[in-house]
């Protein structure tokens, strides 16, 4: 008698083990392999079996077909998806997952789902992940501490891979996923695990564009506002924008936390500053949302004149970013590359256990739209 353990349908992904104690492995393979092909005909539905023999092609042939990466001819490739279709086969993705001990499915994490920035690299992963014959299995955290509860949870689903976006892997987390032989791409964040890969925009040159674009304009009453004091990216281009002020003998007149990489609080951030007695001429802002909020800020609310009297730069260049009613001047981050390189790295490392942690660093550039007042050419040092 068999006993199979499965995950119920909410899970996503059925993982289906047959428990057969005096089987060895090759035993169960080869089972595993004989299921496969005709399950579905004991099911009433074509088997492989049914396919090879409509297509007049061996049963090997229509298993490569099916199997991401394995080489066929094209011409046998035609045949057997033309006798597949009719026949209405689907193949068996569960008996094939333990035959290769691969399931297809890349792990995204993802921390500021609302976050625009992060929408448009969620669209980007998953279409391209599909491409290549993935699923992706999104799990969404509200904070960073959810990290140590839902990354052992997708382990439990054996992901080929695993990306990570805004949220930082702690040493423990890193080491487990090295047990679990998953390898694992950090999205825009640091770790302090040397196993981990990284692939990243560069924001400390970003800050660095930012500070020249606003003192080669002849700004001098410059301000910050930080997004998630936390962040590991928020802290650096903070910190490319203050050392870029001081090597030009400049320096930052005020500072404010939005406390989030939102709208509101980029709305309220900006206001504090604006009240003063000696406002700020250009403001930094930590990302376009919180941008946006300190444009509407000034712009509706206390009636400041943006560019005349006000430049505003945000960070990440999000499609709002180019609406007309913001036509905002900022830092891009261009996701194409982000996720090219990211899914380079993760395959890369999928393919081989033996390759070496990658850090990866991509350019960031300014993105001149009217509000702020620049020069032609400025932050392009």
């Amino acid at each position: 008698m068999h006993t199979y353990t499965v995950i119920p349908k909410s899970s996503h992904f059925f993982n289906i083990r047959r428990i057969m104690p005096n089987q060895s492995d090759g035993e169960f393979k080869k089972k595993v392999q004989r299921d496969s092909a005709t399950v579905r005909q004991d099911l009433g539905g074509p088997s492989q079996i049914d396919v090879a023999r409509l297509a007049n092609v061996s049963q090997a042939a229509v298993s490569r077909t099916f199997t991401q990466g394995a080489s066929v001819s094209e011409e046998t490739r035609t045949k057997v998806l033309a006798a597949a279709k009719e026949l209405g086969y689907r193949p068996n993705i569960i008996a094939r997952s333990l035959i290769q001990k691969s399931t297809n499915i890349i792990g995204l994490v993802v921390m500021r789902f609302t976050n625009p920035f992060y929408a448009c690299m969620i669209r980007e992963f998953t279409k391209a992940l599909q491409e290549q014959g993935y699923w992706t299995l999104i799990l969404n955290i509200a904070q960073a501490l959810e990290l140590e509860e839902t990354l052992p949870m997708a382990l439990q689903y054996q992901v080929d891979g695993l990306i990570i976006t805004s949220a930082t892997l702690s040493s423990s987390l890193a080491q487990e996923c090295v047990r679990a032989g998953t390898p694992v791409v950090l999205v825009n964040r640091y770790s302090t695990d040397t196993n981990i890969n990284i692939v990243r925009c560069d924001s400390i040159a970003g800050g660095r564009i930012v500070a020249d674009a606003f003192l080669d304009a002849g700004h001098q009453r410059l301000a910050f506002i930080s997004g998630d004091e936390a962040s590991s990216t928020n802290r650096d281009r903070e910190t490319g924008f203050v050392e870029r002020l001081w090597e030009r003998g400049a320096r930052l007149t005020y500072r404010e936390s939005a406390g989030d990489y939102m709208y509101e609080p980029g709305y309220e951030a900006a206001k504090r500053l604006l009240l003063r007695d000696d406002p700020p001429d250009g403001i930094f802002c930590a990302n376009d949302l919180i941008a946006m909020g300190a444009l509407d800020a000034a712009r509706t609310e206390l009636g400041i004149m943006v560019p005349e009297e006000l430049s505003i730069i945000g960070f990440d260049d999000i499609p709002m970013a180019a609406w007309p009613g913001y036509a905002l001047t900022t830092v891009r981050q261009p996701v194409d590359q982000l996720v090219d390189a990211t899914l380079q790295v993760l395959m890369d490392a999928i393919r081989s256990q033996e390759t070496e942690p990658v850090n990866k660093i991509i350019s960031t550039f300014l993105v001149p739209r009217t509000s702020a007042k620049l020069i032609s050419g400025s932050g392009s040092r």
